[in-house]
């Protein structure tokens, strides 16, 4: 297939790596761009959360870094937790992929914590995690260190678009389908974007698409990347 990935350049140069080693033709348009938020962090918490390697990569350069990287680190998956790896964190524990899991794993793990967790979010988040560890009984605060800027159709994309040479887009994030849709609109080919084949990691992601108009829309059984390609090769 003709797969158009449209996540931040880092992410989706991993994602097409993995598409193409099955064969498929990989169109990479990144529709967002991952910034930096200036946050000041102290360094007296019970443990570091994170939900994505964007947060990891965000605190690399911090001052705070040293410090924070002494903590427990508690990862949303495997590689939000190797990025952490990479910048210092040793004590890691890894959920199952999504935050779900991830609460059940701090409120089995942090049930008796002596000092709040910090959460080192993005601008834009789907779910209220601090919200939920507080509703548990786990203290926990929130500091934005990155977020996720959109960026207008590359006209390679629309090219691609106008003439049928794509077939099929992946879609991660909220975010990243808003931006799909919008940029599509801009630049004038909303209905030929709306046409392909939608691949989305959750349904509340496939919930912007559906309501464009768009018809053909399929949603991973989990919300990770390996299911989301396994879902585009059923």
């Amino acid at each position: 297939m003709r797969i158009v990935v449209t996540r931040p350049q880092e992410d989706s140069e991993r994602t097409a790596g993995a598409l193409r080693a099955k064969g498929h033709v990989v169109l990479v348009a990144p529709l967002l761009q991952v910034e930096r938020v200036k946050a000041e962090l102290r360094t007296n918490w019970g443990g570091v959360i994170i939900t994505s390697a964007n947060a990891v990569n965000a605190l690399a350069a911090h001052p705070a870094r040293a410090g924070l990287t002494k903590l427990p680190l508690f990862a949303v998956g495997q590689r939000s937790a190797e990025a952490a790896r990479q910048i210092g964190f040793s004590d890691i524990t890894v959920a199952g992929g999504d935050v779900r899991d991830l609460v059940r794993t701090l409120v089995a793990r942090c049930a008796d914590a002596q000092a709040p967790l910090l959460y080192l979010a993005g601008e834009d988040r789907a779910t209220d995690l601090v919200g939920e560890l507080i509703g548990r009984g786990i203290a926990a605060e929130m500091a934005v260190i990155y977020r996720a800027a959109a960026a207008p159709f590359p006209p390679f994309l629309i090219a691609a678009l106008q003439r049928g040479e794509a077939d099929a887009v992946l879609h991660f994030s909220r975010r990243s389908a808003d931006s799909y849709l919008s940029g599509a609109k801009d630049a004038g080919v909303l209905v030929e974007a709306l046409g392909l084949r939608h691949f989305c990691l959750s349904l509340q992601i496939a919930a912007p698409l559906t309501a464009a108009g768009a018809a053909r829309i399929a949603v991973a059984p989990r919300p990770d990347e390996a299911a989301l390609i396994a879902l585009l090769e059923a």
